[in-house]
């Protein structure tokens, strides 16, 4: 999306319509935003850039676009059939919440209903001009309310591109339906937004008893991606697990091979797994960073049978404190630094009598480690 808010003309325009334009996996064009009135401009830069002159037919007729409207609001309108959301104008979020659940009750539901919004809103912004377009906005609004509460990942905290999107949105349809903030789904369903507490039992009861199911595990799937990634974004060992389980939880989810109250424990189940590990630096007397290399030590199975926790908690310990004391900005990238912080590593695994057999892998994982560390430590 472009916002125009300071004056552009000739190439520089041309130049920067053209970028916002650009054509790439899923993304089949852009928007601009003109809060200033560039259309003489426009019209201008067309004229010199352009090989017909800006009098050729433009690329899309609104009427065009308005065709493609009506389709795309017919295929939404489909897959939300059974569900009435006619009061969706007074309804509020909690009538977007009920919509969501039942898209996540379809099959592929939420990737098929995201991409015909985003049509369905590419299509408005070239025909919202005409009075057919007009008469439907509120329902726009609302399909592109409930494609952003079903797409939205972050749920921590409030994404730029959220943002802009509905700005965006804001501008071309007016506040009739979307709110000044962005749609948070806690807020949809009910719930008060958690804070670092997160994951106590209260709150994953509370979502366990939430009428709409097929949101409660989206929103499960959401709360531990986002948790995974925040609070062990530094912990490779970690966030591999984690990550692969919920991926694994999800997509059996998703293939319809288990139901969703089972889906249901089992994400409940390992939120209570993720905080029992994210809580392990006071039991095991490590910090943070130590905890990392301790997992990282950890995972073969052989080296914990062999030395022990406390043997592993001494090595965590050093290793920790040897690499922040010898790593700089830019040693993953050079190999001279890295070959010595290699057998720097291999020396401290040697002087505990790591075994020898699982050294190499326990040093390549370390060094995994520290480069997930460097940046904190830079």
């Amino acid at each position: 999306t472009l916002y125009v808010d300071k004056p552009m003309k000739g190439h520089n325009l041309m130049q920067a319509i053209a970028r916002v334009n650009r054509v790439f996996r899923d993304k089949q064009g852009g928007l601009v935003v003109d809060y200033i009135g560039i259309a003489g401009e426009l019209k201008q830069a067309l004229k010199e850039y352009t090989a017909s002159k800006g009098r050729g037919r433009p690329t899309v007729d609104a009427h065009e676009a308005y065709a493609v409207l009506e389709e795309k609001l017919d295929v939404l309108r489909a897959m939300l059939h059974g569900f009435d959301y006619s009061g969706f104008l007074t309804g509020g979020h909690g009538v977007l919440a009920k919509a969501a659940n039942h898209v996540l009750g379809i099959k592929d539901g939420k990737k098929r209903f995201g991409d015909t919004a985003l049509s369905m809103s590419k299509a408005f912004t070239l025909c919202c001009t005409l009075d057919e377009a007009k008469a439907v906005r509120e329902e726009v609004a609302f399909f592109q309310a409930v494609k952003v509460l079903l797409t939205k990942r972050d749920i921590t905290s409030k994404k730029k591109i959220d943002e802009e999107r509905e700005l965006a949105i804001r501008q071309i349809i007016g506040s009739a339906l979307v709110s000044d903030q962005v749609v948070d789904i806690f807020y949809a369903a009910g719930l008060d937004k958690p804070n670092i507490g997160i994951l106590d039992d209260d709150f994953l009861n509370e979502v366990r008893n939430l009428p709409e199911r097929n949101l409660a595990v989206e929103l499960l799937e959401r709360l531990l991606e986002g948790e995974i990634k925040t609070r062990f974004a530094t912990n490779v060992v970690q966030n591999n697990k984690f990550s692969e389980l919920l991926a694994n939880v999800i997509t059996r989810y998703q293939n319809r091979s288990i139901e969703t109250a089972q889906v249901m424990e089992e994400l409940i189940a390992m939120a209570k797994k993720f905080k029992e590990a994210a809580d392990r630096g006071a039991e095991l007397g490590l910090n943070a960073d130590e905890v990392a290399f301790y997992d990282a030590l950890a995972s073969n199975e052989e080296s914990v049978r062999e030395l022990g926790d406390e043997t592993l908690k001494k090595i965590a310990h050093e290793l920790a404190d040897s690499l922040r004391r010898n790593v700089s900005v830019d040693w993953a990238v050079r190999d001279s630094v890295r070959a010595k912080l290699r057998l720097m590593v291999k020396r401290i695994l040697r002087k505990y009598k790591y075994p020898p057999v699982k050294q190499d892998e326990a040093v390549q994982m370390v060094l995994q480690q520290a480069e997930a560390l460097s940046a904190e430590w830079a």
